[in-house]
Parts: structure tokens; C-alpha cells; sequence
């Protein structure tokens, strides 16, 4: 991978041997790696065993993590928000786990559109709950710095399953309470 971007940074006129692109490859070579290190994972590892008996049938909620993926069309950034929200059916799952979760399928190449599903889809299969919810707000470098460069554009993404796409009452429990 260094190779590749040592002949990218020549192919836009740069040379990369000049003291402030000096190591630059090996460097964009090492984050490209972490920032595509969800492909190496696997959801249910990532959760192990922090699936926890409980007779809570409560909608829990994890507001607010921080998302960062790389858009799969143009390999530039998108960044945001995810609130992922389930309720309970006899387990329930560490929080920290959902972060790593949102964190697992954010670093491949990706779309905001699957990127919501398969988090809320690990949730119904890792923890079997009633439903599940997720929503995804982020800002799309493609979008803000080439193409139509609309800076304050922000798209949102959810993925509704269980008894949060059958029940409009828990869905609209879940959209309250993350707003």
C-alpha cells in the first residue's frame, strides 16, 4: 500500500521524497489500514460475552456516538452521529459494546445507508431483543469539498427493526428521546 501512494503523490505532480511529503506513504498507508480495520472483525467477538441476563424490558438507549467512515464511492470521510436504541427481551449488552460495534462496520468502505443497517441488524442478532433502532446523522466530505460543495448539508439514515418499524409508538418513543 505505501507503494500505491508513493506513485499517487507523484501522479498529482508531487515529489515524494521532498522533506515535508517524506514519509508520507508509509503514514497514509498505516491510517488507511486502521481506518479499514472493521474488515478484519467480527460482530460477534466484538460483543463476546458482555450479553448480560436481565428482566428489563426498557427501551435502552446509547446516544451520541461518534461515527467516522470512509465513503466507499470517492474514499473521502464521513463523519456524525449514531443513536442506536433496542428493547430487551431477557438480555441485555455491555454499552461500550454498541460503541465498538458502530466502530467495527464504520471502518470499511462504506455507505451511510448500510453502515445504519448492519449495526442494527448485529443488534438483533447478537442480543435478541424485540427491536432495535439506529440513526445516523453525518456530513459527507464528497459532498462538502468537491461535487456540489454544499457545506452544511447532513443526511440521516435510519434502520428500523423488530418492534421499532412495527410499533409507531416505540419508534416514536425512540426518535423523542434521541432528539
Amino acid at each position: 500500500m505505501e507503494e500505491h501512494y508513493r506513485r499517487l503523490i507523484e501522479a498529482v505532480g508531487e515529489d515524494p521524497d521532498r522533506q515535508g511529503l517524506a514519509g508520507t506513504p508509509r503514514r497514509a498507508a498505516r491510517a488507511l489500514e486502521f481506518l479499514t480495520s472493521g474488515y478484519g472483525g467480527n460482530p460477534a467477538e466484538v460483543v463476546g460475552s458482555a450479553v448480560f441476563a436481565s428482566p428489563r424490558d426498557d427501551m435502552v438507549i446509547i446516544r451520541d456516538i461518534e461515527v467516522y467512515s470512509l465513503c466507499e464511492h470517492h474514499l473521502l470521510p464521513f463523519f456524525g452521529r449514531c443513536h442506536v436504541g433496542y428493547l430487551p427481551k431477557g438480555r441485555i449488552v455491555g454499552v461500550s459494546k454498541v460503541a465498538r460495534l458502530v466502530d467495527l462496520f464504520a471502518r470499511r468502505l462504506q455507505i451511510q445507508e448500510n453502515l445504519t443497517a448492519q449495526i442494527a441488524e448485529s443488534i438483533m442478532d447478537l442480543v435478541e431483543p424485540r427491536g432495535a433502532g439506529v440513526v445516523i446523522e453525518a456530513s459527507h466530505l464528497c459532498m462538502m469539498m468537491r461535487g456540489v460543495e454544499k457545506q452544511n448539508s447532513r443526511m440521516t439514515t435510519s434502520c428500523m427493526l423488530g418492534a421499532f418499524r412495527g410499533n409507531s409508538q416505540t419508534r416514536a418513543e425512540f426518535l423523542r428521546l434521541i432528539d
